[in-house]
């Protein structure tokens, strides 16, 4: 059974940054972000904000990260719960021969997605990585990809090769400067992996409604997805409320 009477803090530990909301009577009563590299300091981020009864989080960060979260929780007198994927959870089964291996951010983005909308779905998030994840009505989660996010991508041609320096350029669909091509091939990579799995679900006959998009930088890929999306900021924090109080 639902409930709502507690305040919530919820945590999502990626690798850039640590993002989190205050959660009571059904809305984010505050919320910020920090940099994962300053996870030493993440305590003092939330302090201003009403007190937590409890605390939930996603970590991908590694262990460091984790202890980091754990202790400023323990000082604060806040219990936390880490979240690990399972078979089955919130209407939503787990595709993964090995459930726990899918990222726990994963994981609560396919509950929130899941409970958003109705319909089959991609479940796309645009950070450090790219995920995209099929999703179908009925709550299974078919599988999914991970490939480098588009700034990722550009530091890598800037540490890996000789001749192709970062610089910023703008999208083309024929770039004619090679910053424009760096920052299309990019972009056009991420486009192109989405639209892969949205053919592989079509070719099972459960073409993708819609995407689910969320991420830091879902505004680049956004522009050229081919079939329609909805932007939604804090898909793990809410799928991680979702958990906290209805499991």
């Amino acid at each position: 059974m639902s409930d709502t009477s507690f305040v919530l803090l919820a945590i999502d530990a990626g690798n850039t940054r640590i993002k989190w909301g205050v959660h009571g009577d059904g809305r984010w009563l505050a919320s910020g972000a920090i940099l994962t590299a300053e996870s030493a300091g993440w305590g003092a981020a939330w302090q201003a904000a009403p007190k937590p009864d409890r605390a939930i989080a996603s970590n991908v960060a590694g262990s460091q990260v984790l202890a980091d979260l754990e202790r400023a929780c323990k000082q604060a007198g806040v219990p936390l719960q880490v979240i690990r994927p399972v078979a089955s959870l919130l209407g939503v089964t787990n595709g993964y021969a090995d459930p726990g291996q899918l990222g726990s951010d994963r994981w609560a983005s396919l509950i929130a997605a899941h409970h958003l909308s109705r319909g089959h779905k991609l479940v796309v998030n645009v950070g450090t990585a790219l995920t995209i994840d099929a999703l179908t009505a009925e709550g299974q989660f078919l599988g999914g990809v991970i490939v480098p996010g588009p700034a990722l991508m550009r530091r890598s041609l800037d540490r890996g090769t000789a001749g192709l320096r970062l610089t910023e350029g703008e999208f083309n669909d024929l770039p004619r400067s090679t910053p424009d091509a760096i920052t299309s091939g990019a972009i056009a990579a991420g486009v192109g992996a989405i639209t892969r799995l949205a053919d592989a679900m079509a070719k099972q006959g459960v073409a993708p409604a819609n995407i689910i998009l969320s991420g830091g930088a879902s505004g680049e890929i956004s522009p050229h997805l081919p079939i329609p999306f909805a932007i939604h900021e804090n898909l793990v924090l809410d799928g991680l409320v979702l958990i906290a109080r209805n499991c």
